[in-house]
């Protein structure tokens, strides 16, 4: 699969960027932490379905997000595929979706990483991550932007916090820079007073 800047994501942008700041009200920390130019990665925890339109709408890169496959074969498809995409099987150990995340960051793009491969709907703050964001980092030398979402998404309500921090670099002994990744977002998180639960995971 080619990966490129759509013409139907750049359309659609500014429209995801008015509906979730005219909706939701996000608050919104650390933009100037995203690279302007350049492979990077964001990735985050992942609360609901509306956290990818989020993070669309409210800052400048074209991200190429990982998204479960089974959003390619839905009634969604088409946009899917137009918005650049990259499918992920859940299901097995994933190495074409690795190898196309790191065709893309080669490419100088943005791509999109929520590293628990799932919205959160356990009580855990967090989920345990899994390697494709590290792995990818360290593949193509990227640097990873992690970020947090904390607060719920209420129509016309001061919405939720989105913080992107400081961007990190990866060093070879993965697992290891796997579990710093995702303490140091699970330490933020607990930080910012977040706690998760089944009850709201509607949206």
């Amino acid at each position: 699969m080619e990966i490129r800047d759509t013409f139907t994501y750049k359309l659609l942008k500014p429209l995801a960027s008015i509906f979730i700041r005219v909706c939701y009200r996000p608050q919104i920390k650390g933009l100037d932490n995203i690279p302007k130019t350049g492979r990077v990665i964001l990735a985050g925890n992942h609360t609901k379905a509306l956290d990818p339109i989020m993070l669309v709408g409210v800052q400048k890169r074209v991200i190429h997000f990982l998204a479960k496959d089974e959003l390619f074969h839905g009634k969604i498809k088409w946009i899917i595929k137009k918005l650049g995409c990259i499918p992920v099987n859940r299901r097995i150990h994933d190495k074409n979706a690795l190898k196309e995340a790191i065709n893309a960051l080669e490419k100088d793009l943005c791509i999109g990483i929520f590293p628990e491969g799932t919205i959160n709907r356990t009580d855990d703050i967090i989920m345990p991550f899994k390697i494709g964001a590290v792995k990818a980092a360290y593949e193509t030398n990227s640097i990873i932007v992690p970020f947090t979402i904390v607060g719920e998404y209420k129509l016309f309500r001061k919405g939720p916090k989105l913080e992107f921090m400081k961007p990190i670099k990866v060093g070879n002994n993965l697992e290891k820079e796997n579990e710093k990744l995702m303490n140091l977002i699970k330490n933020k998180l607990k930080k910012e007073g977040f706690k998760n639960g089944r009850k709201n995971d509607t949206l």
